[in-house]
């Protein structure tokens, strides 16, 4: 065992002295992971005098207890899983055996097999890109395993290699120095798999009529000036036909239908321009894919309404928030699991979402850090559903706060504080099976005069006064 040294605190205890324990360091390592020492109860300091050193020389070594006597951490890469077991040795001591596997079935399973027949009972892995997945599956069926966030679990820098990452990670496992990450059951995660592909898709969408709006604009075509959206029926009119050759605008302006057609003049003049045979094909094209891209998303809509089959009476009490939508419920669904169980609180559940405000405290003093990172498929919807709320000005509660705060903070942060609104308000309906009660528009107003009230009369109280309140009438 090495002799270097390193302080360190147990709570408000006494300081101890951490050693380097040979190669792997494990105990002086374990210092340095988050909340290894501060905010853990299961740590022990004991007085130890390893054999061999003089009389004098008394020393104090870190124990920490073993929470997890068989344990397994995982370090995963897109060709290769790097295993480390670690199991009771001899002399109350630990062993170690560390073995890689490629990510392929065949070869998971004898992995699954190797740690079955060594007794772990726990193993954890570390969440990269999506390569964590196929060992997560082929796991959580024989023991509970562990999805855990990368920023948790920081080594000390230097030294890296899969074998010493797979190994840190069984370290701190089998100290209970970790925390996992929300993994929901195998249909709701299918139905995530879903939902995110309708977001991808309508992406997609977003950027081909992009394209299109630029490539007509190198046409000289102003069309998306006068038109609500190069998407609407006589926008695509227009289109088809100029695609076609036609070139006469006062022509293509008459194809409007409905309200469109109080536009023909201005549509007479946005459609004068230099569309040529080029234009025509790039638009055949981009038009062809939007085409496609609305059909996937028409039967993608079908296939997530079965299977949100299961969720029907949760979907119907989330539709009951002003703003929110069949499509934003869903997505709901789909990223919680729609059991606020696995939540001890609705703050836990806003902070898990990245709605939550970041806090950054150095010498007692507190700064705000911006938004935590969190779930952003969530996130993305419960803005979007904001967004909608901020347009119905004034008829609820959600849409007075959504004002209230764009007055003072911003269109941005308003509609950030009114996701978080509908997520908390999500979670107490799915808690307790109830569907929305709005508070009222003049609900803010009323608080805020009732606790100006309540603050007048204090100031009178402390100068010597007796205050009687009398409502007006």
């Amino acid at each position: 065992m090495g002799r270097s040294a390193t302080s360190a605190h147990i709570g408000a205890g006494e300081p101890v002295q951490v050693y380097d324990a040979g190669s792997s360091g494990a105990f002086g390592l374990l210092l340095r992971a988050r909340g290894s020492v501060s905010r853990q109860k299961t740590l022990r300091a004991a007085p130890v005098r390893p054999a061999g050193w003089a009389a004098g020389r008394v020393r104090e070594l870190m124990v920490m207890e073993v929470l997890y006597d068989r344990v397994a951490g995982l370090d995963v890469g897109k060709a290769s899983v790097t295993v480390c077991v670690r199991t009771p040795g001899a002399r109350r001591g630990r062993r170690t055996e560390t073995r890689t596997f490629k990510t392929t079935s065949g070869s998971l399973r004898v992995m699954r097999d190797w740690l079955v027949e060594a007794g772990v009972s726990i193993a954890a892995i570390e969440s990269t890109s999506t390569y964590w997945k196929p060992p997560f599956y082929c796991l959580e069926e024989v023991m509970e395993i562990w999805l855990l966030n990368a920023a948790h679990m920081k080594a000390v820098p230097g030294r890296k290699t899969d074998v010493r990452d797979a190994e840190w990670i069984a370290q701190l496992l089998e100290h209970g120095l970790l925390t996992p990450s929300f993994v929901p059951p195998p249909p709701v995660r299918r139905l995530r798999m879903l939902t995110r592909y309708r977001v991808q898709l309508h992406g997609d969408r977003t950027r081909e009529t992009v394209r299109l709006e630029l490539m007509l604009e190198d046409a000289s075509i102003k069309l998306s000036t006068v038109a609500s959206s190069l998407n609407t029926v006589s926008a695509r009119a227009m289109l088809a036909a100029m695609i076609d050759g036609e070139t006469d605008a006062r022509v293509l302006a008459e194809m409007a239908k409905g309200k469109m057609r109080s536009k023909i003049p201005d549509l007479a003049q946005a459609l004068e321009g230099n569309f040529d045979i080029h234009h025509a094909q790039l638009a055949r094209s981009i038009l062809g894919r939007l085409d496609r891209v609305e059909e996937s998303m028409r039967q993608l809509d079908q296939v997530i309404e079965s299977a949100c089959e299961p969720w029907a009476h949760q979907i119907e009490l989330l539709q009951t928030i002003p703003g929110v939508g069949p499509r934003v419920a869903q997505v709901i669904i789909a990223e919680t699991g729609g059991d606020m169980s696995k939540f001890p609180t609705a703050a836990h559940l806003a902070s898990w979402a990245g709605l939550a405000p970041a806090m950054y405290e150095s010498a007692g003093r507190r700064s705000p850090a911006g938004r935590r990172r969190g779930n952003k498929w969530l996130t993305g919807m419960l803005v979007e559903a904001a967004g909608s709320v901020g347009r119905m000005h004034g008829k609820n509660y959600l849409a007075v706060q959504h004002s209230r705060i764009t007055q003072r903070r911003g269109m941005r942060r308003a509609q950030v504080a009114v996701a978080h609104s509908i997520l908390v308000m999500a979670y107490y309906m799915l808690e307790r099976d109830q569907p929305y009660q709005d508070l009222g528009p003049q609900w803010l107003v009323k608080r805020n005069e009732e606790a100006r009230t309540h603050r007048l009369v204090k100031q009178l109280e402390k100068l010597g006064h007796t205050v009687t309140i009398d409502p007006a009438a």
